[in-house]
């Protein structure tokens, strides 16, 4: 099989891309076969082994440690991303991620709120900041990396959350659209990746907790027609081509990429 980061090579040559939550997981994958195919890439994420990453790809990369669930820890990337680079070609909105799993009737109020900060909220923050430098240059690209859970159990301030993305998604595209700039999304199901160095829910899972997270994998599992989760990889590609100019006429446009589960 040949080998996919040499067939693109060069795709985002001269290109300034900006991919948050790239410590570990799909942001990571996503930072690291855009360096290889030519990008100078800012590494965002409030996880200090980012740096680890960055120096793994070397003098194209910067690492950014912030909080990307405040306005002010996006405004300060994207102006780290101007600062060192001179402009922001690509941002990829991967910051987000389920807390905890739980019939809806059983999240407390500031779970709900916890969920859509996480979730949400970074998206949200991160295209507000980096539109300003987008539309100075009259050009962009914005990838929403979403999820399929917006039709889902166990989820629902997540499935809230990706929902909003996804509306975002379209009003941005439609909006920005005479201005130069694009705005797609990214719909994963359930993806296998190695265990995160940061957990999900700092708090830890009791017994009941773990039953109804089994519920939620089983649904995921059962909802795709290839019963199965998928790669890092899977999702990593998708992405990429998203950002890239081969997909330059789509916009406003939520992809699904889980094994035939539309969410």
């Amino acid at each position: 099989m040949s080998d996919p980061v040499a067939h693109f090579a060069g795709r985002f040559a001269g290109r300034v891309m900006v991919v948050t939550g790239a410590a570990q997981g799909i942001g990571r994958g996503v930072a690291l076969r855009a360096a290889a195919e030519g990008a100078q890439v800012l590494l965002v994420d409030r996880a200090e082994f980012v740096a680890d990453v960055a120096a793994e790809i070397g003098l194209s990369a910067r690492a950014f440690v912030t909080d990307l669930e405040t306005h002010e820890g996006a405004a300060a990337a994207m102006a780290e991303a101007v600062a060192h680079f001179g402009r922001i070609d690509i941002l990829i909105n991967n910051v987000g991620g389920a807390i905890r799993m739980r019939p809806f009737a059983e999240f407390t109020p500031e779970q709900i709120d916890a969920e859509i900060r996480r979730s949400l909220m970074p998206t949200l923050y991160g295209c507000h900041a980096a539109l300003p430098a987008m539309l100075a240059q009259g050009s962009g690209t914005i990838v929403n990396v979403s999820s399929n859970a917006t039709r889902g159990i166990r989820r629902g301030p997540y499935s809230a959350a990706k929902g909003g993305i996804n509306a975002l998604t379209q009003s941005l595209a439609m909006e920005y659209g005479e201005q130069g700039i694009r705005v797609v999304a990214t719909a994963p199901g359930g993806t296998s990746a190695p265990p995160r160095r940061v957990p999900r829910n700092a708090a830890g899972d009791n017994a009941q907790e773990q039953a109804w997270m089994a519920q939620a994998v089983e649904q995921v599992t059962g909802s795709t027609f290839f019963k199965r989760y998928g790669t890092l990889d899977e999702q990593i590609a998708p992405i990429l081509f998203l950002a890239s100019d081969e997909a330059s006429y789509i916009t406003g446009t939520i992809l699904p990429v889980a094994g035939g589960d539309l969410g």
